[in-house]
């Protein structure tokens, strides 16, 4: 179990970020933004239902890429309004990793400017765009069951189930579950078989779809009427 209250560290390895904690990448070796497009955005069929007050929950910060995708996806559609935007994040990134790490993504990088100033500045709430942004910051297992709202898209973008096992475990998919609003969904980048069964067993359809790129598979769901 990684240990609490530890701060990231960030190596890089051909450009491209990897957590010393974890020993995992921050986002894919080929176009990480393009995978965060088809993963989370379409997994989670948006932009067709963004409305204003949209809620979009995630586990896992990372390098903020995941939110900057969401607000570019928000404005190109010519949506009204604004979204919210929270996420849970055990061990925040520096900034300055995370400028670097966006630099990668020339369209998301020319976007993250306030991103990074609010980071920057320690802030963990603040408005980017038309998203009003909260980073829960502690362990998900303790701050995801204390919290009072409920997503209408979750971006479970957690390290690697073997790498942070923690991030995917039973209990932790039935917060997820619990804190999801009615014919709510998720999208992820894994297909590991004791995910998709934890989740299918907290009330979710869970299906094994085509991956981005090289990977051949991920998993999204909506959950389902439970009257």
């Amino acid at each position: 179990m990684t240990p609490k209250n530890q701060s990231e560290r960030v190596t890089w390895k051909d450009g491209t970020p990897v957590s010393t904690l974890f020993d995992d990448p921050y986002f894919s070796l080929a176009d990480g933004l393009a995978e965060t497009r088809h993963t989370f955005l379409d997994g989670n069929d948006l932009p067709a239902r963004f409305r204003p007050g949209f809620h979009i929950a995630e586990l896992g910060f990372g390098t903020g890429l995941n939110l900057i995708a969401s607000v570019l996806c928000w404005q190109a559609a010519g949506r009204p309004g604004r979204f919210r935007y929270t996420s849970f994040e055990v061990f925040p990134m520096p900034a300055a990793d995370m400028d670097a790490a966006l630099t990668a993504f020339p369209e998301a990088h020319a976007a993250a400017a306030p991103l990074l100033a609010a980071w920057d500045e320690g802030n963990r709430r603040f408005p980017f765009g038309p998203a009003d942004v909260t980073v829960v910051t502690g362990d998900a297992r303790e701050t995801l069951p204390a919290w009072d709202g409920k997503a209408d898209a979750w971006f479970l973008d957690g390290f690697s189930p073997a790498k942070n096992p923690e991030l995917w475990s039973d209990t932790l998919m039935t917060e997820v579950a619990r804190h999801t609003a009615p014919q709510g969904t998720f999208a992820t980048y894994t297909a590991a078989g004791h995910v998709r069964r934890a989740l299918a067993s907290t009330g979710f359809q869970v299906e094994r779809v085509p991956g981005h790129g090289r990977k051949r598979h991920m998993s999204r769901g909506r959950l389902q009427d439970t009257a």
